[in-house]
């Protein structure tokens, strides 16, 4: 059947105020040599680089760093993570950060040992892997990629003006990921909201596509219904140890491949914003916030059913007399309503970009879609709506 599926998911989840105890037994399972990557340095002062480096020293591990990961990691800080694990005979790999961290030490995993350019063989010809895969642990700071607990890694490449990203397979996945709610509390509150939404994102992607019976879309309704009033508990209060427990365990369930089972899904809003994010480098979230109303107004009258249960089922609006159509508009009114109020942006201008980049955004965007299989002039006409 086309919608049969095996599902495995191989990464060990610690989760909680005290998850980094687990850490120690964690890497002992590994070699001596450890490949530490983070980001700009927001780890160190929040004293948690010092906490990883005390525990990794304890259990006598050699440490080399890779700092200074961007919000859109680069091929090049990629090959330099391969460099280094191939010149120290790394072991682990341990990501500390959000899941551009994350999702750079994956990229380095397949990439170091690879024969031939990684870029062109698994981000653009998506060749199965045929070479080493170094393993990859991670420590959560900030919520909403989901890359804690898949395969996924996005990757821009600076020189070609490609951001790309694959999906690859469970052996790729994290071997563990400690999950601290309260390393989230130092995240500013514009990226905490650009988490929010990037949750939101990756469940709407999957919610709207197929007419079926599904499973599926009673779980990602009730994951996006938890999301949401989380999320409105967090933006008043973005110390609140459950809310932000809630919002950063829906991050997970919303990546981990499981709201995706038996679903064609859709993934075009994505697509766009990671052209989007190659030529303005804008927060992924709020590209995703940017582009999200316009797309889905854009391809509502292919779905309305499923539009018009997104309203009643998600947003709890009343939709008794309502017709398909101004049901599922209002669903997408609430959703409007719903990035004002986590102050995610609503246009491209916003984010940096110019007019003159949307044709260059829109002829370089992959192209798929679910409800409706878009082309480049579909692509541009969002734009031009989003802008």
């Amino acid at each position: 059947m086309k919608y049969d599926f095996t599902y495995f998911n191989p990464t060990r989840i610690h989760f909680g105020k005290n998850a980094l105890s687990n850490l120690a037994s964690e890497v002992s399972e590994y070699g001596e040599n450890v490949l530490l990557v983070y980001g700009k340095g927001s780890v160190k002062k929040s004293g948690l680089y010092d906490e990883i480096i005390g525990i990794l020293k304890d259990c006598g591990k050699k440490v080399t760093e890779l700092a200074g990961i961007k919000s859109n990691p680069t091929y090049a800080q990629l090959l330099e993570g391969a460099r280094l694990v191939r010149e120290n005979n790394v072991d682990l790999i341990l990501a500390v950060g959000g899941g551009s961290v994350i999702d750079c030490s994956k990229g380095i995993s397949v990439s170091a040992y690879c024969v031939g350019d990684p870029w062109k063989k698994y981000w653009i010809d998506f060749e199965n892997i045929d070479n080493k895969i170094v393993p990859v642990g991670a420590v959560l700071t900030m919520a909403g990629t989901g890359s804690e607990m898949n395969g996924g890694s996005v990757i821009t490449n600076e020189d070609a003006m490609i951001k790309n990203g694959r999906v690859f397979p469970a052996e790729v996945n994290p071997k563990f990921s400690i999950l601290n709610p309260e390393y989230t509390f130092t995240v500013p509150e514009y990226q905490m909201a650009s988490g929010i939404f990037d949750t939101m994102s990756h469940l709407m992607e999957q919610y709207f596509s197929g007419t079926d019976d599904n499973t599926t879309d009673y779980i990602l309704e009730g994951v996006m219904r938890s999301l949401i009033h989380s999320a409105a508990k967090a933006v008043k209060n973005p110390k609140d140890y459950e809310a932000r427990s809630n919002i950063m365990w829906c991050a997970t369930i919303g990546l981990n491949t499981i709201t995706g089972l038996s679903k064609e899904q859709d993934w075009e809003v994505h697509m766009i914003e990671h052209q989007l994010g190659a030529y303005t480098d804008c927060a992924h979230g709020a590209g995703l916030a940017a582009i999200s109303v316009p797309y889905y107004k854009y391809i509502c009258p292919y779905g309305i059913g499923k539009f018009a249960r997104f309203a009643k089922n998600v947003w709890g609006i009343d939709t008794s007399g309502m017709s398909g159509e101004k049901a599922a508009e209002a669903g997408i009114e609430k959703l409007a309503d719903f990035i004002k109020s986590i102050g995610m942006p609503s246009t491209l201008r916003e984010l940096g970009a110019t007019e003159e980049m949307l044709p260059k955004i829109a002829n370089s965007t992959v192209l798929g879609g679910g409800y409706k299989k878009m082309n480049a002039e579909d692509i541009l006409n969002v734009l031009k709506e989003c802008f």
